[in-house]
């Protein structure tokens, strides 16, 4: 890794229908990585739009798998912008009223800002109003009108979130905050950490295009993970990156699209413009301690583009990345060098 200099949205809906063992996903699992003496158990569900795995290496700790999920369906009563129950859906229809929420919902929506600002608006969790305009259903997607996006637009900034103590209030009404570019890799970091503290030494967390390691796999080695090939309808992987107790997060436009008149519409949009991102980028992956970063990095990373977004990477402390090109060119930040992997087709 590099040395540690001063470091300065959307949720990625897969379909139910998705095989939970092939796992077309941003991320794939190259291998599983256990010792031949240790047999895996694994649990898998469906929550926030996204296929959810953990795999553990251990079978004596399966009771832990049930626990992960409970974690899972508290922080779904807090963070789902679908829920009308969740602390998001009560801010977002509080009318500009301040809401008492979780505090973990205050940290997650603070760990949010962090990246809005990062970014300087590029990832903005206040984007809920325009992504809700935007269907991204691959046979029947739908371009929303002119005066719908610009509608929204007026509803995009992450100053109109206003915090005091555990309450929450958006000074423009009709703001709605999404969180789901960053609950994901909060999630797993919760789950990690239970986990940890049961005394899990190996295992993987899978929550969409969020990968978490615990550990080293259970012979001591370090985690082969996979990152996939754009648009490829198997899910197989263009490279693999070596990890050990890190995570692995991927953002890119092959996840949720439809096409019109020839073009790609994809689902990372622009807060300043309202429609997708267009920068040559396919995708972006972070590798890191803290999922949560890597999510919040994934994004912002895109919304740079690929000369701005390596240079944030190389100037942040324990955190790598691979860009993705459109014409499937890999670009690795320094640190990556031994532990990068590519597969030719």
């Amino acid at each position: 890794m590099k040395p540690s200099p001063q470091k300065g949205n959307i949720l990625k809906h897969i379909s139910q229908t998705i095989s939970l063992i092939i796992f077309t996903l941003v991320v794939s699992i190259v291998a599983a990585g256990c010792s031949k003496t240790t047999e895996p158990v694994s649990k898998s569900g469906f929550y926030f739009d996204t296929v959810i795995k953990i795999t553990l290496y251990d079978p004596e700790l399966s009771p832990l798998l049930d626990d992960c999920f409970a974690l899972a369906d508290t922080y779904e009563r807090y963070f789902s912008a679908t829920r009308s129950d969740s602390d998001i859906s009560k801010i977002n229809d509080a009318n500009g009223a301040a809401v008492e929420v979780h505090p973990e919902t205050i940290e997650l929506i603070k760990k949010g800002l962090e990246y809005c600002n990062l970014s300087s608006g590029g990832f903005d969790i206040t984007i809920g109003a325009l992504s809700s305009l935007w269907d991204f259903d691959d046979n029947n997607g739908t371009i929303p009108s002119d005066t719908a996006i610009a509608d929204a637009l007026s509803t995009v900034d992450y100053h109109n979130i206003s915090i005091s103590g555990n309450t929450v209030a958006l000074k423009n009404p009709d703001s709605k905050i999404d969180l789901g570019g960053i609950a994901k890799g909060y999630i797993a970091d919760k789950m990690k950490s239970y986990l940890k503290e049961q005394g899990v030494t190996s295992g993987i967390i899978n929550l969409g295009g969020n990968v978490l390691c615990v550990g080293p796999k259970a012979d001591g080695n370090a985690y082969r993970i996979g990152i996939q090939k754009p648009f490829d309808e198997e899910g197989s992987a263009i490279a693999s990156v070596e990890v050990s107790d890190e995570t692995v997060v991927s953002s890119g436009v092959y996840e949720r699209y439809f096409t019109s008149d020839g073009n790609l519409y994809h689902h990372i949009l622009n807060p300043a413009t309202g429609f997708p991102y267009e920068n040559n980028l396919y995708g972006v992956s972070i590798i890191c301690k803290n999922s949560v970063d890597g999510d919040g990095l994934s994004t912002t990373c895109f919304s740079l583009g690929l000369e701005k977004g390596m240079e944030l990477i190389e100037n942040l402390p324990d955190t790598e990345a691979v860009f993705i090109t459109n014409d499937y060119k890999l670009h690795a930040s320094s640190g990556l060098e031994d532990k990068l992997t590519l597969y030719n087709d």
